[in-house]
């Protein structure tokens, strides 16, 4: 088990040094780079993100419409979510206009960003999860993920 995982680990490494993609979404004014190897899973149907998919990890990517109280708000939200969903957060830093948070459920790690779109009525974000053996590997693509994850000019629905 231990050689497959190093295998897996050594694949990873090449990928990440080949050139990167590019995701934009119209619908809510974003645009996110997309690491060598994630393979697109298709525009969601209601057109607010994508999923992009290895056989070690998943990003997700979405924008949304804040309902109820503002950006941060949204942030306490998702983290809650997160919790639900079993995951340890161990890492949360937000601002006015952009929050992290990271944690590990059994042998995965999350990490999550998200910035306010729309002057604080909508907002960005992706989930990056992958497996906790992987991590030397992937903190530079969280490092360019964090730093790709910006606005767009206008969006449909803002």
């Amino acid at each position: 088990m231990r050689l497959m995982l190093a295998l897996l680990m050594l694949m990873a490494t090449p990928a990440i040094a080949a050139g990167w993609g590019h995701y934009t979404n119209v619908r809510f004014g974003y645009a996110v780079d997309v690491p060598p190897g994630f393979a697109g899973q298709g525009e969601s149907d209601n057109s607010d993100g994508q999923v992009f998919k290895t056989p070690t990890a998943t990003l997700t990517v979405f924008g949304g419409n804040i309902l109820d109280g503002g950006f941060e708000d949204e942030v306490k939200r998702r983290q809650g979510y997160a919790t639900q969903d079993g995951w340890n957060l161990s890492y949360q830093a937000t601002t006015p206009s952009a929050a992290s948070y990271s944690g590990k459920h059994g042998a995965h790690i999350l990490y999550a960003r998200m910035i306010a779109l729309c002057g604080g009525t909508q907002f960005a974000m992706f989930e990056f999860e992958y497996f906790a053996t992987n991590m030397k590997a992937f903190d530079p693509v969280v490092s360019r993920l964090v730093g790709s994850l910006k606005a767009t000019q206008g969006s449909a629905s803002c």
